[in-house]
């Protein structure tokens, strides 16, 4: 990759020309390693699933030095567009992602999002890059897409919400359908109302789903919301576990990790100190530990695209 050039003086720094959305790419060792065709791995399932939105929405990759080569290790430059190459990890590629999403050097730089297919137990997943992209992500209200199920069902989302393809579940089990997703909400004491806001906004589409857990404060108030909707009051609309700090979010993963739970909608505050990082890591990772079929969606603005695409 050639070095960035500094801005000459005629450069504009105001508004600049429309340019293709670019999503960045980053997969750990396990999740682009073939060993026998290219379908036996996370990235190159991801590629094939997702060929058709990507070239529909017009999408431009920035591969991270690692993916970039498994591209074309796997035979997947005809599938995907020809990536934009990062360099690797070790050499500040996924550092340059998190600058990117926070807007770049350039501003054809920027990022719309990351696809980063995340193997909880390579240890690059706790460096602080890692940690930053995510915090970056939630702070620009961007999509980080950290499995294989939520690459491949964002993808359809977005091209969904561009006029494409209904999103109705597949046949051949890339994308769960709706009744199939059980849900857990939650969300930061900062971010409650919103979270109520969103429920609000797409309850019919959220009571579609087979079953719904939350943690402490956020399931009384989703009760609450649901109550007042009309739900029966003797059912909760809601299964109420106990707050993030009290274990919550451990519980949620347990379920995440008996695959009961297929979608994570949980709203973050990544502004502020939380004495339950560790809870929050662990869910994080739990869903990452059941990729093909798990997904975690961070912000308002994912969990609205998401649910305006399955009505």
């Amino acid at each position: 990759m050639s070095a960035i050039q500094p801005l000459a003086a005629s450069d504009t720094l105001g508004e600049a020309a429309p340019v293709p959305r670019t999503y960045g790419l980053v997969a750990h060792r396990r999740h682009r390693t073939a060993h026998s065709s290219a379908h036996t791995c996370a990235l190159a399932h991801w590629a094939h699933a997702s060929e058709p939105a990507v070239r529909a929405l017009q999408l431009r990759i920035a591969a991270v030095g690692g993916a970039a080569d498994a591209l074309e290790r796997l035979g997947l430059l005809q599938t995907l567009p020809a990536p934009h190459r990062l360099p690797y990890g070790h050499e500040g590629g996924l550092m340059k992602l998190v600058s990117r999403v926070a807007g770049g050097i350039r501003p054809e730089d920027e990022l719309a999002g990351v696809v980063y297919l995340m193997d909880p137990l390579d240890p690059s997943s706790l460096y602080p890059e890692a940690q930053a992209l995510k915090r970056q992500c939630v702070t620009h209200r961007k999509p980080l897409l950290l499995t294989v199920a939520a690459a491949i069902e964002w993808m359809a989302v977005e091209w969904a919400n561009a006029g494409g393809p209904a999103l109705r579940g597949d046949t051949a089990g890339s994308i769960r359908p709706l009744a199939q997703q059980a849900l857990a909400l939650i969300a930061h004491d900062s971010m409650k109302a919103r979270m109520v806001e969103f429920a609000d906004q797409h309850f019919e589409v959220l009571s579609r789903t087979p079953v719904r857990y939350a943690t402490g404060t956020t399931g009384r108030k989703l009760n609450e919301l649901a109550w007042a909707r009309g739900w029966p009051a003797e059912t909760p609309w809601v299964h109420p576990f106990r707050s993030g700090p009290m274990g919550g979010d451990a519980q949620i993963a347990e379920l995440v990790l008996d695959r009961r739970c297929q979608k994570v909608i949980f709203f973050e505050d990544v502004h502020v100190a939380r004495q339950h990082e560790a809870d929050i890591q662990l869910l994080e990772r739990a869903v990452c530990s059941v990729g093909d079929e798990a997904a975690c969606l961070h912000t308002f603005d994912m969990a609205d695209a998401w649910a305006k695409a399955w009505r």
